[in-house]
């Protein structure tokens, strides 16, 4: 038997893209005792993961958490998140270690001088190629996502009106410039002729408001109202998912939901579009709407709380007419 410990801090949507690495792990290799360490603030993305063995989070001591770790005597250790933080860890575990590559040169590159030296891969296929030395292979089934039935929505919770059937539109993410904005999304429902609910956390429950307000019959703002899992029941029971790059669109691609996806700052070359593995060719379940060829794009490989430049061009030039005849297409 062989133990493993698979390491991602943090966040949502990373955490997301990581569970074909657990599950495959589980899988592939015979009698595989798989752990995975998050931070505690993230641990509902992965606490019913039924390919975990072990749950261990980062909370306020980091040294119990190594002398946690220590007591497991690991085989190997898999650090999915490959930063200083992991780098310490590794070095107080003493055990054989398997890193992913995060390419932060090449990103530095494409952010500070537009020039895209990044391989043409996703992500996740990355993420595996940490265990493929383990003849671990991609399944090709995508993401996962897991919740308990007591997590999910009841009929109740949600206005009767939105009971057939609803296009969740995610308004948050973390960083300003992955939004698009409020006055695009105002005009976007406006216009759609169909039940929309908003999604997003309690710091985007204002916006949601204010966008709500232009047709509160047929808008409902969800946003802070719910728990990530939850919010990811109601993404699950949509039709459509239209969302900004956030971990809701991860989630969205976990439950084969189709996708519109709109990217500001980001771009997604960075290999971090909806990813719904190789079973599902046949079938193009995702859209994306960019501005391209703008030429302070990408501007960051994360994001900031505002446009540097002050005009935010990359999310304010996605118009809402492509964004609801994409829609209506998917409709």
């Amino acid at each position: 038997m062989a133990k493993f410990l698979i390491i991602r801090f943090s966040s949502i949507g990373d955490i997301v893209l990581t569970t074909p690495v657990i599950r495959c792990l589980k899988q592939q290799v015979p009698e595989a005792e798989v752990h995975f360490l998050v931070k505690d603030k993230f641990r509902s993305v992965v606490q019913h993961n039924p390919y975990i063995d072990k749950l261990h989070v980062l909370a306020h001591s980091w040294e119990l958490m190594i002398e946690e770790l220590k007591t497991e005597e690991y085989d190997y250790i898999i650090d999915l998140h490959n930063n200083t933080k992991t780098l310490r860890l590794k070095k107080a575990l003493g055990k054989k270690s398997f890193s992913f590559y995060k390419l932060n040169i090449q990103k530095y590159f494409y952010t500070a001088f537009k020039i895209n030296m990044l391989p043409k891969v996703h992500i996740v296929d990355r993420y595996l190629k940490t265990v493929t030395s383990f003849g671990v292979t991609n399944d090709g089934a995508g993401l996962d996502y897991f919740i308990l039935p007591e997590e999910q929505i009841k009929k109740s919770d949600i206005p009767a009106s939105h009971s057939a059937g609803y296009v969740a539109c995610v308004i948050g993410a973390a960083h300003g410039t992955k939004r698009w904005p409020v006055h695009k999304w105002k005009v976007f429902c406006a216009e759609l002729n169909h039940p929309v609910i908003l999604l997003g956390g309690k710091e985007d429950a204002a916006n949601g408001d204010a966008i709500a307000a232009t047709d509160p019959v047929k808008i409902y703002n969800a946003s802070g109202k719910f728990s990530l899992n939850e919010s990811a029941d109601l993404i699950r029971k949509s039709k459509l998912v239209i969302s900004n790059d956030t971990g809701l669109m991860h989630i969205a691609a976990a439950y084969k939901r189709p996708v519109i996806s709109l990217w500001g700052n980001t771009v997604p070359s960075f290999g971090m579009y909806p990813y719904y593995g190789n079973r599902y060719t046949d079938v193009q379940l995702f859209d994306i709407l960019q501005t391209n060829k703008l030429w302070c794009r990408p501007c960051s490989k994360i994001g900031y709380d505002k446009c540097p430049l002050g005009h935010f061009k990359c999310m304010e030039k996605i118009s809402s007419r492509d964004l609801l005849q994409k829609t209506k297409k998917r409709l």
